[in-house]
Formats: structure tokens, sequence, C-alpha cells
């Protein structure tokens, strides 16, 4: 009796299409910096984009590091405005970069987060945690391509 081949693993993800987490929480730079709190809490998220109300372009990232330092600093978050504690025109990917190219992006720049822009705009949003994962899985499948088949 013959046996059925193993069933091939999924593909590992390719671009970061595959791996971002649309829809992206936003905010407006001149709401306070407790309200971003609140909402990153909320949404279960470690940075809110900041865009430009018409034209929903990222201009700016807060993160919940920035949040902490400003706290750390002995500053009351319901007296910042975002705008004074965002990072202003993030370095943004796009729907077809590669996982590797946006790890590059990341490490070169230190950036845990990473807007990504689609067709229409904003598409989502990719952090270093998805990054990882998508970058063990491709070794996970590389590995398992490499192993022989098991025997009879």
């Amino acid at each position: 009796m013959a046996q059925a081949p193993a069933p091939h693993p999924a593909p590992p993800p390719a671009t970061v299409a595959d791996v971002m987490r649309p829809p992206v929480t936003t905010v407006e730079q001149n709401d306070h910096v407790a309200g971003a709190a609140y909402l990153m809490k909320r949404a279960g998220a470690t940075a809110l984009l900041v865009t430009q109300a018409q034209t929903r372009e990222p201009a700016g990232i807060i993160t919940e590091a920035d949040i902490s330092h400003l706290v750390a600093d002995g500053k009351n978050p319901n007296d910042v405005r975002i705008y004074q504690l965002m990072t202003a025109r993030p370095t943004v990917v796009t729907t077809t970069t590669s996982i590797r190219d946006a790890a590059r992006v990341m490490t070169s720049g230190r950036f845990r987060h990473l807007p990504v822009m689609g067709g229409a705009g904003l598409a989502g949003i990719v952090d270093i945690t998805d990054i990882c994962r998508a970058l063990l899985d491709a070794t996970e499948a590389a590995q398992a391509a490499q192993e022989p088949p098991p025997g009879p």
C-alpha cells in the first residue's frame, strides 16, 4: 500500500501585505497623548499613526515607548499634544515590500513599526513581531524542504 505524499506546508509570507494588520488605528495630531494611550489600550496596539485629515497620509507615528518616556520624564499625558511627541514623517513601506526588505529598513532605522501604503493610501501597519514571525516561518519552511521524506 503506497503512502500518500505529505501535504506541502503553506508558503511563508513574502510581502508585508501578507502580515500587516489592517485596519490601522489613527489619531489626530492635536489630540492629547492621554487619548492616544487610551486608544492603544483599547485597540491592543503598540503604535498609532497620526494622519493628515484630508489625505489620510501618515504625518507621524506615536508609540507606547514614546508615551512611557513622556511619563518617565514626569510629564502629564493630559497636558501634551500628540504633535509634540510623535515622530514626524515616518518611514513607510508599500504592500509589495518583501519581508526581508522591511526587516532591513527596521534594523537600519531602529524602527519597531512601519506604516504600509497601498494603492488607495494607508493600508496597514507592520511591527517587529510580525516581521520576526514571518522570517521564522520562512526559515522553518526552508528547513522542512531540506529534510528527507520519511521512509516507508
